[in-house]
């Protein structure tokens, strides 16, 4: 599943190629699953607004839309009432969750549409921008004050970090992963920053000291901001909006690297199953 270095690289990709554009029509296809808003909802709000920009919010992808007057097309529909919301600041938001193996491409009109696409976006440019989705664990939606559900990784404070995990008997590892806490953390990102920080992923969080969670927050800073510069980690179907790989992979120290020498002290890595995700570290190097 991309995570939010992922999300982050796809989402900055999008806004430097489509920031600005105008979304003539919509075609969506025939599988509900990717649909968590309404089809009609979907094409009614995106149809003839301009984006704004395109951000990353945890691991959803946000089109900022302003309405704009209506765009000539061979499609006609109803147009939902516009009107700016007082969080957001934009007429309305398009949501995009990758699930497993979701990506958004821009294209040209004249490109071979890939099996299990989902939804095609024309733009006023001409280009189109596509959301295609073998396994349909994403999500395409539209609302007007989206909102992640925990805190940003790259913003929150030392304190407030520590403060997210003081006290919960749960393993660290399944800590970091609540979505609830924070928003954009996956596997990959939470087995690396836990090697660095020096702490195996089964201690409950309740354990650590401050010095533990100090140690853990700067990894978690490190590792996103790191993956982030070099494109994310390709280990499956990922792909930026240009349709390229990324290169954090090369740099994995733990994740993937079961019965592989420690690149610190050449103890072999060890794989264990923490709440039915795989989890990777150098029982030598975290205690």
């Amino acid at each position: 599943m991309p995570e939010l270095p992922e999300v982050e690289t796809i989402a900055r990709g999008l806004a430097s190629r489509v920031a600005g554009d105008v979304i003539e029509s919509v075609w969506l296809g025939s599988k509900p699953q990717p649909l968590k808003s309404s089809a009609a909802e979907i094409s009614a709000t995106l149809e003839s607004s301009r984006i704004v920009d395109v951000r990353r919010m945890g691991k959803h992808i946000v089109f900022d839309l302003e309405s704009g007057p209506p765009v000539k097309s061979n499609t006609k529909r109803k147009r939902l009432t516009s009107r700016i919301s007082p969080k957001s600041g934009f007429a309305s938001q398009w949501i995009v969750h990758l699930g497993m193996t979701g990506c958004m491409l821009v294209c040209q009109p004249d490109q071979p549409i890939k099996k299990h696409t989902h939804a095609i976006a024309k733009l006023t440019s001409g280009r189109e921008l596509r959301f295609v989705d073998p396994r349909r664990f994403g999500r395409l939606s539209v609302t007007r004050d989206f909102e992640a559900p925990g805190s940003e990784p790259l913003q929150i404070e030392l304190q407030k970090f520590v403060s997210l995990f003081h006290g919960r008997k749960t393993p660290i590892k399944s800590a970091l992963l609540n979505q609830k806490l924070l928003s954009g953390v996956g596997n990959i990102y939470a087995d690396e920053s836990l090697f660095r920080a020096g702490i195996r992923p089964r201690r409950r969080a309740a354990s650590l000291t401050h010095e533990n969670l100090r140690r853990l927050y700067l990894a978690v800073q490190e590792v996103l901001k790191e993956a982030i510069s070099l494109g994310g980690s390709s280990v499956s179907d990922y792909v930026d909006a240009n349709g390229e790989e990324g290169f954090f992979q090369l740099q994995h120290r733990v994740y993937g690297r079961e019965g592989e020498a420690c690149l610190v002290c050449q103890t072999p890595v060890k794989r264990i199953v923490i709440g039915g995700r795989s989890s990777h570290y150098c029982p030598k190097c975290q205690k």
